[in-house]
């Protein structure tokens, strides 16, 4: 990373805590050594130890909640074993933040005034992000998609159908995304079949879907964010689906998070949303490549 984009970096940061603090929420810090994480069928933890480390904040955070805060952010690594690409790194860093009596939408409008913020104090000459050759506008209004109609006018072809025959990864990663870089504003893509949820509330008479969306620019996905499960036999029903998808596909189970799980029915009525530190400042940056933002590559170590 040259010094003006470790410059950049620092002022993005410092952004993200004036934006959230200015916000009523409260910063906190978890631990990154968990015994569990939530098992899901793609994510794979790094254990180093009888212990894993968190590929999210997130259900630390939950538990938080479930005791009665809130408004939470927090700015964390976090680790997921075999990623590495292009925008990819096993260690990276997160922004997380949740929001108690709230649902998706308000996640949605958070984004929008988070990237009009940093656009406003990082990028003052020209306020807007940059990716494949692309600028991305986030004063313009920002375009939502649903799942659905994105399978169907990109790729001619129903989500539900893909998830059947198994392609539903390679068509998004493909097809999709690359499409997307036709908007010259952020997107939402929103309305995620509830299988590709587990973690998710469902949508009230829409049970196939849940309330879940990501946010993408220029094709890159910056952001995932839903409406909270706090049910907690329903969602321990879904880690352990998952962790038969996972035996399924070759790997083994993952041990589920008991004390997240008996905390999880006092929890309110929530949402919350995981975004990419490092893949901001990509888009800030203008930068092609996720080793362009990182003080050091792991290769470099």
């Amino acid at each position: 990373m040259n010094g003006h984009t470790l410059w950049l970096r620092a002022r993005i940061i410092r952004a993200i805590r004036c934006f959230f603090w200015d916000r009523g929420f409260l910063e906190v810090e978890t631990p990154l050594l968990i015994p569990a994480n939530a098992p899901e069928e793609y994510i794979n933890p790094i254990s180093p130890l009888p212990w894993q480390l968190q590929t999210s904040p997130e259900l630390c955070m939950k538990r938080l909640l479930c005791r009665g805060h809130k408004r939470l952010f927090q700015i964390s690594h976090c680790w997921r074993a075999e990623e590495r690409g292009q925008n990819h790194l096993s260690e990276f860093t997160m922004l997380e933040w949740y929001r108690a009596d709230s649902d998706y939408n308000a996640l949605i409008d958070d984004c929008q005034e988070l990237l009009q913020h940093i656009a406003k104090a990082c990028l003052v000459d020209s306020p807007v992000y940059h990716y494949n050759r692309a600028a991305i506008d986030p004063f313009a209004p920002w375009a939502k998609i649903s799942v659905q109609e994105a399978f169907l006018r990109f790729s001619n072809t129903s989500v539900w159908s893909c998830l059947e025959k198994g392609i539903y990864e390679e068509i998004l990663t493909e097809v999709i995304e690359p499409a997307l870089t036709v908007f010259s504003m952020p997107v939402i893509l929103t309305d995620y079949p509830a299988e590709l949820a587990a973690l998710s509330r469902l949508k009230p008479g829409q049970p196939e879907l849940a309330e879940r969306f990501e946010l993408y620019l220029a094709g890159l996905e910056l952001a995932n964010g839903f409406s909270e499960l706090n049910d907690a036999a329903e969602q321990r029903k879904r880690f352990e689906e998952a962790n038969q998808l996972r035996i399924k596909d070759g790997r083994h189970a993952l041990p589920l998070p008991e004390r997240f799980l008996d905390e999880l029915d006092a929890m309110p009525p929530s949402a919350g949303i995981a975004m990419g530190i490092d893949r901001l400042v990509m888009l800030a940056a203008g930068a092609e490549s996720i080793d362009e933002v990182v003080a050091f590559t792991p290769e470099q170590l």
